[in-house]
């Protein structure tokens, strides 16, 4: 009990604290619509919003939806999305979502979990993105930032992403994740560093942070 309310404690300063940091929190990855933000999160896979946002617009230019983008030969795909990384993976992806989502699902996006994880290239993460971003359904999903975070902040173990996810949604309320989600990781991007990380100077980490953990 004495534990569960410590930690009550902390989940309440967190959350105040990234509301007073970001009241608003655009979603980082540029789309217009389902389609074009579950493309821009499979390109997003180990590679920066900033490059992905200035590579959609020229595949976007050319393919803005299902019926357009199988049309394009993945060599060209291959060609456009070449600076994101994993290029070869990720356009057969795209490729082969595109092509799905307009054999089963009419051409629209599918509304669930279970259809959107069915897709090629799509994994629970980005499935978790584009439940929340596009359709507002409460989800928390956890990329690298939120793993780092979470753990410095004593909420979670931190030995993998789908302990971390569990305990995101344990702590959190859930009227709030699809924005918390969103916070936490401009204030890992911002504030709570990978690199050159202090413990001391960070505003959440120097209240709720692991006492333990070193310093960069």
């Amino acid at each position: 009990v004495k534990i569960k309310m410590i930690k009550s404690g902390k989940v309440k300063f967190i959350i105040c604290k990234l509301e007073e940091l970001y009241p608003h929190v655009p979603i980082p990855l540029k789309h217009n619509d389902p389609y074009t933000l579950l493309v821009a999160v499979l390109l997003s896979a180990q590679c920066t919003d900033k490059r992905v946002n200035k590579i959609t617009p020229i595949l976007f230019g050319r393919a803005k939806n299902p019926e357009e983008m199988i049309k394009l030969p993945i060599e060209e795909i291959e060609k456009i999305i070449k600076p994101c990384g994993l290029f070869k993976a990720k356009s057969k992806g795209i490729y082969g979502l595109s092509k799905n989502i307009l054999e089963k699902h009419g051409g629209k996006v599918p509304e669930s979990f279970e259809a959107l994880e069915a897709l090629p290239g799509v994994g629970h993460k980005t499935a978790s993105v584009v439940m929340s971003q596009a359709f507002g359904h409460a989800a928390f999903p956890v990329d690298t930032h939120i793993h780092r975070l979470i753990y410095r902040w004593g909420l979670s173990n931190g030995k993998n992403v789908i302990q971390t996810e569990k305990d995101c949604k344990r702590w959190f309320p859930k009227d709030k994740w699809n924005k918390l989600h969103l916070q936490i990781i401009y204030f890992g991007r911002e504030h709570c560093t990978a690199r050159g990380h202090n413990l001391d100077k960070c505003l959440i980490c120097r209240v709720v942070g692991r006492k333990n953990l070193k310093t960069n």
